[in-house]
C-alpha cells in the first residue's frame, strides 16, 4: 500500500504565493494656532491675576498651542477655561 501522504503533491506544483503589495502614501500635516490678545486689553478672568497678552477662546486651542494645564497667574490663563474654578485650567 502507498502511502497517502506521499502522493500529495505529485504532478502538481505547489501553489504560487501571492504577491506582497506595500502602498505607502506620503503626507504633510500643518497645524496653525493662533493666540490673540484680549480685545478689551485687560484681563478676562474676574481680576485673578491671568496674563492679558495671550488669549486663548476654548481648551481646543490651549491644546493645540500646548500650554495646557495653565495655571491661575499666569499667561492665557481665564476663569472661562477653569470648568471647576480650582485655579488650574483646561486641566482635563
Amino acid at each position: 500500500m502507498t502511502d497517502p501522504h506521499a502522493v500529495i503533491g505529485i504532478g502538481m506544483g505547489a501553489p504560487e504565493p501571492a504577491p506582497t503589495v506595500t502602498a505607502t502614501k506620503t503626507v504633510k500635516v500643518t497645524t496653525t494656532v493662533t493666540a490673540q490678545p484680549a480685545a478689551d486689553g485687560g484681563s478676562d478672568d474676574a481680576g485673578s491675576g491671568g496674563g492679558a497678552d495671550v488669549y486663548y477662546g476654548n481648551c481646543s486651542e490651549v491644546r493645540a498651542a500646548g500650554a495646557a494645564p495653565i495655571h491661575r497667574g499666569e499667561p492665557g490663563y481665564a476663569s472661562h477655561l477653569d470648568r471647576d474654578n480650582d485655579g488650574v485650567a483646561c486641566d482635563t
